[in-house]
């Protein structure tokens, strides 16, 4: 029986998940958390094989919490289930521990066979990722500009090319709004650009925002 728990600050999400995966006699959805300090203390205290993790929650943001799960259970797979494209995450997720990366709209059939392969220490890449990894090794391209974003960057840019203002992501990042400008400034700095807008016509070329 793989024991799988759920990460998602949306109770209507965990919901859908749960009842997707109860209907396989294998999988056993074992625990929920509704942000990383709730997963944090359930993996101190139980063990599961393999987590289902969110990238965009209030607080510490998916991609932050890899490193500390990883401390506390090096063997635990780790699952990214996420709105994002895999343009936007999907590599760093890879980087720094994750075992796959699937976004939200993929079907439950591919879920399910996602959460078994992980499961067996294996790393679960759609086909369209891998091209990108393929390519991006045959031809050793130059890595896009955005890969020398932080993790909080990357999702502070993101949020500011889909035309949120710095006071609406600082509520939904749960962050001051002088920490997002700071991250405002960083983001242009070291990408060698001046604007907003700049930002915005960057991300829809590299296809980070719809």
């Amino acid at each position: 029986m793989i024991k799988v728990i759920i990460t998602d600050d949306h109770p209507v999400v965990r919901s859908g998940l749960k009842q997707i995966l109860e209907d396989y006699s294998d999988i056993s959805v074992s625990g929920e958390a509704g942000n990383g300090s709730e997963l944090i203390n359930i993996l101190l205290k139980d063990n599961f094989d393999v987590i289902l993790l969110d990238i965009s929650m209030p607080g510490r943001n998916g991609l932050d919490l890899l490193k500390d799960i990883k401390k506390i259970d090096s063997k635990i797979s780790i699952l990214i289930l996420s709105i994002h494209p895999e343009e936007q995450y999907a590599i760093r997720a890879l980087k720094l521990g994750a075992s796959g990366y699937l976004t939200k709209n993929s079907a439950p059939k591919e879920l399910v066979d996602a959460i078994r392969k992980v499961d067996k220490g294996e790393k679960y890449i759609t086909a369209s990722l891998a091209e990108r990894i393929a390519l991006n090794t045959i031809n050793n391209l130059e890595m896009p500009a955005h890969d020398s974003l932080s993790d909080r960057e990357m999702e502070v840019m993101c949020n500011l090319a889909k035309g949120k203002s710095i006071k609406i992501i600082s509520e939904e990042l749960s962050l001051s709004s002088k920490t997002i400008s700071t991250y405002r400034e960083r983001i242009l700095e070291k990408m060698n650009m001046n604007t907003t807008a700049e930002i915005i016509r960057y991300a829809l070329k590299e296809g980070l925002v719809e």
